[in-house]
């Protein structure tokens, strides 16, 4: 077995700390190496994800657990894309995250305003937070009209 690369190094401590997607992890690294290095980078990159260590199947159920609580799945779903993720993967956690849309989305809305809105100003400012977490019109309107009713 040959000895680790100093870029393979850094590589794996930044994975220590945390999952990373492929495009999230050359980035980082390409930010600190000289330009002569991009077959290099390459191949230490193919080489953690034939060994298990790099992988964006754990990155996607990483981000949807610890987001979950504070984001709805249109906001996770945009971090998922921007972080370089591939469709297929988004569109394989996409009916978990909408299976538990309406019951995150009551326990943010709760934990925010707790009492539903008073005025069309009040409506308003709580649409555009949720709007903001990442829920679809439809879940707000969902979480409105059970707090009307006093369920929320």
């Amino acid at each position: 077995m040959s000895p680790r690369t100093p870029l393979e190094i850094r590589a794996l401590r930044m994975l220590a700390r945390r999952e990373h997607s492929r495009r999230e992890l050359e980035q980082k690294l390409s930010a600190r190496r000289e330009s002569c290095e991009t077959e290099a980078l390459a191949s230490v990159l193919d080489k953690l994800e034939r060994m298990g260590f790099l992988s964006e199947q754990r990155v996607v159920e990483q981000v949807a657990r610890i987001r979950r609580s504070r984001f709805g799945s249109h906001r996770i779903v945009h971090e998922l894309k921007a972080k370089g993720i591939d469709s297929h993967l988004i569109d394989g956690i996409l009916p978990t995250l909408k299976q538990t849309e309406l019951e995150a989305a009551i326990n943010i809305w709760r934990k925010k305003f707790d009492h539903p809105p008073v005025s069309k100003e009040e409506r308003g400012k709580q649409v555009r937070f949720m709007m903001n977490r990442g829920f679809s019109m439809e879940t707000i309107q969902q979480v409105l009209a059970q707090a009307d009713e006093g369920n929320a």
